[in-house]
């Protein structure tokens, strides 16, 4: 067994890989606050999107509230496109960001999307008074100062990528989604559900919904515990398992014979990003299919099948404190439609056994990799 410790980039590199995975509690203490501007850059790079979309709204339109009704102008129809662009742009920047390891750029980078904040609290905030948004903007650059520093901003970047990578194998997803689909036809078009829908309040529909996602969630974490103990256990480690670091930075880092049991904190994380895949697996489908039902409605509903099935229900609704030019009756009848899906897809995710193999067998392997990577990262750290 070598004794030869790891180099500093080395001991980065396998830094890097776990935060990578979403396994900040891996790391020794005190590895999560180091070089944190540099590494807040991609969630920073994302925010300085959408600081800079808020300028070209308020620049466009002269307000800094969103307030789209009846048929929409010219203008409005831009900002529509800018509503819709935004989030998946400030993504596809913040991914970007995050696949350079160039620490100066990163830092740069970071620099320039405060300079952006402070921008947009100037000439198009999203309120209409300075000091508001100075306020709103610095709390929410110090909240992602403070998840990259305690590791939660390592584990919300990961599910985002976990989201993105899952967009791929939608498909094959909403396959299995079909049969739920063909039941919410029906539920599309039930009077009583549009009626429902109209009149119920958004806070007792997003109850309703975190209670049916709790549920789901609930058989999601369970299923989990039950596939992840045996492997957590000291007397799990294998000695062929070192091949699976072959071409990774703990490839020639010293190893122990067996495992050291894993801190609270630790089986918590490891844990829960595996419960985590799952979970943001099956809500992109549900989403997606959700969404496929939005268009449906967008489609199909006329104001006067609008008015038939709400009995005279708006056509507006209000969108993350936007007023849009879609019924609120089918946003929330969508919302409903998407928990309804998210709960199909989780039982099928833990009774499914074609499911298992060809989704949930790869996250468990992936896991067993990490554990094995863990020990040789303890071992090199605790010898140095």
């Amino acid at each position: 067994m070598s004794t030869q410790h790891p180099d500093r980039e080395q001991r980065l590199a396998a830094e890097h890989w776990f935060l990578c995975r979403g396994l900040p509690a891996v790391l020794r203490p005190g590895r999560l606050v180091r070089r944190v501007f540099a590494r807040s850059a991609p969630a920073l790079a994302a925010f300085a999107v959408m600081m800079g979309f808020s300028i070209v709204v308020v620049t466009v339109t002269g307000k800094h509230t969103i307030d789209i009704d009846g048929t929409p102008t010219r203008t409005e129809w831009f900002v529509l496109a800018i509503v819709v662009l935004v989030l998946p742009l400030a993504s596809v920047v913040g991914w970007l960001v995050s696949r350079t390891a160039n620490l100066r750029l990163r830092e740069a980078v970071a620099a320039a999307s405060v300079a952006m904040a402070a921008l947009a609290t100037v000439f198009g905030g999203p309120s209409a008074r300075v000091f508001v948004d100075v306020v709103v903007e610095g709390v929410v650059i110090v909240a992602i100062l403070l998840c990259t520093a305690t590791g939660v901003g390592s584990v919300l970047g990961w599910a985002a990528q976990m989201t993105l990578t899952n967009l791929a194998s939608v498909g094959s997803l909403l396959l299995r989604a079909l049969p739920v689909m063909l039941l919410t036809v029906l539920v599309f078009f039930n009077g009583p559900v549009w009626t429902m829908a109209s009149t119920v309040s958004r806070g007792r529909l997003w109850l309703a919904l975190l209670f049916l996602f709790a549920i789901a969630a609930a058989f999601l974490v369970s299923s989990t515990l039950g596939l992840v103990r045996p492997i957590l256990r000291p007397e799990a480690k294998r000695p062929e398992h070192a091949q699976m670091l072959v071409g990774t930075p703990f490839e020639s880092m010293p190893d122990r014979p067996r495992r050291v049991p894993l801190s609270r904190s630790e089986r918590v994380n490891v844990i829960g990003v595996l419960a985590l895949s799952q979970i943001t697996q099956v809500m992109t489908v549900a989403v997606v299919t959700g969404l496929l039902f939005g268009v449906f409605g967008l489609i199909l509903i006329s104001p006067e099948l609008l008015s038939a099935l709400t009995r005279g229900g708006s056509g507006d609704g209000q969108l993350l404190g936007m007023t849009l030019p879609i019924p609120q009756a089918l946003i929330q009848i969508t919302m409903f439609l998407t928990a309804l899906t998210f709960m199909y897809l989780a039982s099928r995710a833990v009774t499914d056994k074609e499911y298992r193999a060809q989704f949930v067998d790869p996250s468990i392997e992936d896991l067993l990799l990490t554990l094995v990577a863990r020990d040789r990262y303890r071992t090199a750290t605790a010898a140095t």
